[in-house]
């Protein structure tokens, strides 16, 4: 995925540098999208007067760069300086947008990086996050018509039929304006797509617009008389002519320092800024015209700290270390008199405990999250739970019916495959249940009902809390819809209190981040790593690995501890580490068996194991243990992984890797 930002001055005179320094800030709090290149477009000084002028605006300034973000400032400063602009020149309104880029279309490259520009001169400019699936077809439209196209991407087709659209429109001595030029480009393109257009034909104006990405809308009115009412209808808000500043962005991080006050833009609408007023237009593929609606702003419950590192080396680091105050954040509310109460799910709890089975759906970390949640909610509930990777049932095309309830999980609530997926169980007719950590995502608009984890901002591209706080949401949904039964009221009652408890038993295993990093340091050299689960802990060795194999670039793979008599046995010996979980629970016994066995084939184990249990897990003391508090059996994942996360993140340091912005990925996966 990409991340698009804007940031619009309106009657708030701002010098070019001020300007730059937004755009190239909101691109660094975006970066965690993506950072393999990105670009900005701010504008240039007007021609004197006496000089033609081919547009009503000044002509743009447009800086592209390959590699991480500052590169581009780098370039950005050393550019202005060769061509003498004056970052002194001051806008009393001024529309700028930047760009960073997660390549699926093209290498790496200035050319490949955003703004998309349509041609000489620049006339219309696109920042673009997601995928245009019929590119090709407008590509080769937009060939025949006489447009030469330099790069590799999807995107460039968008301004240069946005060129297309204007030049049209003049051609029949027409005029046009620049939200009709916009929704006649949205009725041209097919995909999941966020956009931002800047045009010297439009000068001070920016449209957005978006289908299936996330796109925020953020107003900074620089006047204390609007204080109280940020519910207010949005253009009702922005129509006063006072000074403020209005920004786009694809995520909530990037605005938090300068306003609380957004609007998640919805699917179809064209979000149009020009005279300070914001204007909110409906597109229809069927209508001429889009229809205006009317959209309350939102009031942002984010603080600037959570998007800063504070005392910490790396934002993977932090978010590990605050899982005792995610997790608390996430059960605020929730837990009431012996009880769970989750809004969400409330007027929806009859129809889940109707279903014939509960399918949860997700992909990487959140797959794993729901897998170790799907015991307990087996337990409680008595209703067959089934596993699905999103991408694998879109591919089978599995069967999904009118009585099932289909739980997505999802920490962006963007990631591609697991929309697709949700679109697919709507069509067959299934109760469609979002867990998320993003508000106002596609996720949990999609959804007949859902929960939000509120883990907080996680910036670090490995995810670390918001998968205890999806492990810690699930166990809560369990607990409400196993409600009704009375046969299982002392069971509930005891993970109730336990989950109380979990804040707590996570600092005290933090306190594993020396011994951890102790052994990260003996397998710094190892090329490979294995991890046995089961039971609960099964999704424990596949998240345990994953986050190895994410960050620290090591092969590791995550393994059903039931399965290691067949085949993978055979790569035991003194040298290949490996990590068998072996809390206390009902699968503690086979476990013990487990290590045993390979021991006898001269293993070199590490086990994690419940405090006290040192010499049953290992008699002869030849395992290097890891001794973790003991909790009830469903929420033992919660602890499990955390030393895990720690090992990998110290892995990562030692062998010298990017720990936040781990190779190839990004945050969230918005393309097939």
């Amino acid at each position: 995925m990409c991340g698009i930002f804007a940031y619009l001055n309106y009657n708030a005179p701002r010098e070019r540098r001020y300007i730059l320094g937004v755009l190239l800030n909101g691109l660094r709090r975006l970066e965690y999208r993506g950072y393999d290149s990105s670009g900005i477009a701010v504008d240039g000084d007007l021609p004197a007067a006496s000089a033609p002028a081919p547009y009503a605006g000044a002509a743009p300034l447009v800086y592209r760069q390959e590699g991480k973000i500052e590169n581009l400032v780098r370039s950005v400063y050393s550019e202005i300086d060769e061509k003498d602009v004056s970052l002194d020149s001051a806008f009393n309104v001024h529309a700028g947008i930047a760009h960073t880029r997660w390549a699926t279309h093209g290498v790496p490259h200035p050319r490949n990086s955003h703004p998309q520009s349509s041609g000489p001169g620049d006339e219309f400019l696109v920042v673009h996050n997601g995928i245009i699936t019929n590119y090709e077809v407008l590509k080769e439209t937009l060939i025949r018509h006489g447009f030469t196209f330099e790069s590799d991407t999807d995107t460039e087709v968008i301004p240069k039929l946005a060129k297309f659209v204007f030049d049209q429109a003049h051609d029949g001595e027409g005029d046009v304006t620049f939200s009709q030029v916009v929704n006649e480009v949205m009725r041209q393109l097919e995909g999941a797509y966020a956009l931002i257009f800047k045009s010297p034909h439009y000068p001070n104006e920016l449209i957005a617009c978006k289908r299936g990405s996330t796109l925020i809308l953020g107003v900074n009115e620089l006047s204390d008389q609007n204080s109280g009412k940020s519910f207010h209808d949005v253009k009702a808000l922005t129509t006063n002519g006072k000074p403020k500043e209005l920004f786009f962005s694809s995520d909530l991080c990037a605005i938090v320092e300068h306003t609380k006050n957004y609007l998640a833009i919805e699917d179809n609408e064209i979000v149009h800024i020009k005279d300070g007023s914001v204007s909110i237009l409906k597109f229809d593929q069927d209508k001429e015209k889009p229809a205006s609606v009317q959209r309350a702003l939102s009031v942002l419950e984010m603080e600037v700290e959570q998007i800063k590192k504070g005392s910490y080396d790396h934002f993977m680091q932090k978010e590990i270390h605050e899982q005792p105050h995610s997790l608390t954040t996430t059960m605020r509310g929730r837990l009431k008199d012996g009880g769970v109460l989750l809004g969400g799910l409330k007027e929806h709890l009859k129809t889940i405990r109707r279903s014939r089975r509960v399918v949860f759906i997700g992909c990487g970390t959140s797959y794993n999250a729901a897998l170790a949640a799907r015991t307990f909610l087996e337990e409680l509930s008595g209703i067959p739970v089934t596993m699905e990777v999103a991408s694998d049932l879109l591919d089978r095309q599995g069967p999904i019916y009118r009585d099932d309830t289909a739980v997505f999980v999802s920490q962006s609530g963007e990631t591609a495959d697991t929309l697709l997926a949700l679109d697919y169980a709507l069509e067959n007719g299934a109760l469609c249940v979002g867990i998320t950590n993003t508000v106002g995502s596609s996720l949990s608009r999609k959804t007949h009902c859902g929960i939000h984890i509120n883990a907080g901002c996680e910036i670090g591209v490995a995810s670390t809390k918001a998968y205890t706080s999806q492990i810690v949401v699930m166990a809560m949904m369990a607990l409400a819809i196993g409600s009704d039964q009375i046969s299982s009221q002392a069971r509930r009652e005891a993970i109730i209190s336990g989950l109380s408890s979990l804040p707590r038993y996570a600092s005290e295993v933090l306190k594993l981040d020396s011994e951890m990093k102790e052994l990260a340091s003996s397998l710094i050299d190892s090329e490979s790593l294995l991890v046995f689960g089961r039971g609960y802990n099964y999704a424990t060795a596949l998240e345990g690995a994953l986050k190895v194999k994410e960050v620290a670039l090591m092969h590791s793979e995550g393994m059903l501890a039931g399965e290691m008599k067949h085949g993978p046995l055979a790569l035991v010996d003194e040298n290949l580490p490996i990590i068998v979980i072996a809390t206390r629970d009902a699968c503690f016994s086979k476990q013990k068996s487990v290590i045993q066995q390979l021991l006898s084939r001269k293993g070199r184990l590490i086990v994690m194991c419940s405090k006290g249990d040192a010499s049953v897990v290992s008699p002869s003391g030849s395992c290097r243990l890891i001794e973790v508090p003991e909790v009830a059996d469903c929420l033992q994942p919660v602890i499990n992984i955390i030393p895990l996360q720690l090992l990998a993140y110290h892995l990562t340091v030692l062998r010298g890797f990017n720990v936040d912005q781990p190779r190839n990925l990004a945050k969230s996966v918005t393309t097939q």
